[in-house]
């Protein structure tokens, strides 16, 4: 997967990698900018990208998408996808979630699923969840993070969209799309949220708000 990363991203030693999760957030052309210069930009789920002519608020650089079989896709999800390297998160295999490939997904195009015992596992026991017991595992977001973080460690790790940082005991989120949906019963963000500030506090990563 890091060989892949490295594929897609504008340079093969990423030396910045922005995670940019769903969060609705108000215009902010540094952020943008901020999220746009980074070397590897992974986006999350149904993100939205800045339109021209838009006010500049979350950048439009895609290299990698990260998502599960829940996706509400936007019109963003599959823009230029053939430039794009997509990576399917499936906790949920560790339990119940079937392997069947989505109906709406694109017959031409391929995808990389994430491996549970090498991401999602590790993840779970870093926030300490026990994931092959129970089953709650972290937010899509979150694993996108933890790929970002552990795939290229040196590399300045720029995070925005991610709400459960500030408000770690919501029970539903609004997403940038315009949609909203409950907190999934299988996450615990306050752990998520924990785990992030750790890495804000070590000086690991900036958060964009």
């Amino acid at each position: 997967m890091v060989d892949l990363l490295q594929v897609y991203a504008d340079r093969p030693d990423p030396r910045s990698v922005a995670v940019v999760g769903n969060q609705p957030l108000a215009p902010d052309s540094a952020r943008a900018e901020a999220i746009d210069s980074c070397d590897l930009v992974i986006r999350v789920n149904g993100f939205v990208c800045d339109e021209p002519g838009a006010p500049p608020t979350v950048g439009a650089k895609t290299h990698a998408v990260v998502f599960n079989r829940a996706l509400r896709a936007t019109k963003f999800v599959f823009a230029n996808y053939r430039s794009r390297l997509y990576l399917m998160v499936e906790p949920g295999r560790l339990h119940w979630e079937p392997e069947n490939i989505p109906g709406w997904w694109p017959a031409d195009l391929g995808f990389v699923p994430v491996s549970n015992r090498e991401v999602t596992l590790p993840l779970s026991e870093a926030m300490g969840l026990a994931s092959r017991e129970e089953a709650a595992w972290a937010t899509t977001g979150t694993m996108a993070a933890w790929i970002a973080r552990t795939s290229f460690p040196d590399a300045e790790l720029v995070l925005s969209g991610f709400s459960f940082v500030d408000d770690p005991q919501q029970t539903s989120w609004e997403h940038a799309a315009g949609d909203s949906c409950i907190v999934g019963p299988e996450h615990r963000i306050a752990l998520e949220g924990a785990l992030l500030q750790s890495w804000l506090d070590a000086g690991s990563a900036r958060l964009l708000r």
